[in-house]
């Protein structure tokens, strides 16, 4: 059965520039290693998306719809379709003593943050530094391979698949997260070691505010999503909490504690 918007799948595709044929982004861990793009700890696969849901390029989420489970398909984009044209508007010199200020020493290829726009920097010559702001594939025709690896139906796996794409935490255990389904409302209970974050450009609340919107947006009769902490004390915590109890207590408190 074709697919159709706001049904949840997994896509495996491979990006590349169609002038140079150069990857610049694959689900796939051995097209990464050979174009050398690979990053470590990053886990490679199919990624889970739903159509329409804003997850993808505009052009490419446009040539998944009609595809059918194990389809491949290449998609060409325009710039337009893509990450639009180079603006020469967004290439900006900035002096060399703003750099001075902050303590850093710039070279050609630095990224750089600027009032929440991203850049990289083109040239350093004399006393300014230029920059360009434009996305560093803007201008570019892209090719994609695709193949629409499946089309999720079951409910429970669908919220899994929302949690796997917005909470890239590497300790998150989604057989450890608990969900429940129940009166329009859905109650996430994610494993404990998932709350402590070792990625810093995570924002924990907009990635939950993230998975409950696709939820709700595209499950019928799911009206609230609700995000449990649950920290439950262990028998041997509970153990090691007795024996620190029995070192540091007074010994008339410890009697009072016996009687």
């Amino acid at each position: 059965m074709a697919v159709k918007e706001g049904d949840f799948i997994k896509l495996e595709f491979t990006g590349r520039t169609k002038e140079t044929g150069e990857v610049f982004d694959t689900t796939i861990e051995e097209v990464a290693e050979e174009a050398g793009i690979k990053v470590e700890k990053k886990t490679y696969g199919p990624i889970p998306v739903i159509i329409g849901g804003g997850h993808l390029l505009k052009g490419l989420d446009e040539a998944v719809v009609g595809m059918e489970e194990g389809e491949k398909k290449t998609v060409e984009l325009s710039p337009e379709e893509a990450f639009g044209e180079r603006d020469s508007k967004l290439i900006q010199l900035i002096p060399m003593k703003e750099f001075k200020k902050q303590g850093i020493k710039p070279y050609v290829g630095m990224p750089l943050t600027v009032e929440n726009h991203n850049g990289r920097i083109q040239s350093v010559t004399g006393g300014r530094v230029r920059v360009d702001f434009n996305h560093e594939l803007a201008g570019k025709t892209l090719e994609y391979e695709v193949e629409l690896k499946e089309v999720t139906i079951d409910d429970l796996e669908k919220i899994k698949s929302m949690i796997k794409l917005h909470y890239p935490n590497p300790n998150l255990d989604l057989e450890k997260t608990e969900i429940t389904i129940e009166d329009g409302k859905v109650v996430i209970v994610m494993d404990e070691l998932a709350r402590f974050d070792n990625q810093p450009y995570m924002d924990v609340t907009f990635a939950r505010f993230r998975i409950a919107r696709d939820i709700w947006e595209n499950m019928e009769n799911v009206e609230k999503v609700e995000f449990a902490d649950i920290f439950e004390k262990k028998e041997e915590e509970a153990a090691l909490a007795d024996e620190i109890a029995e070192e540091v207590l007074p010994e008339s408190l410890e009697e009072e504690k016996e009687e």
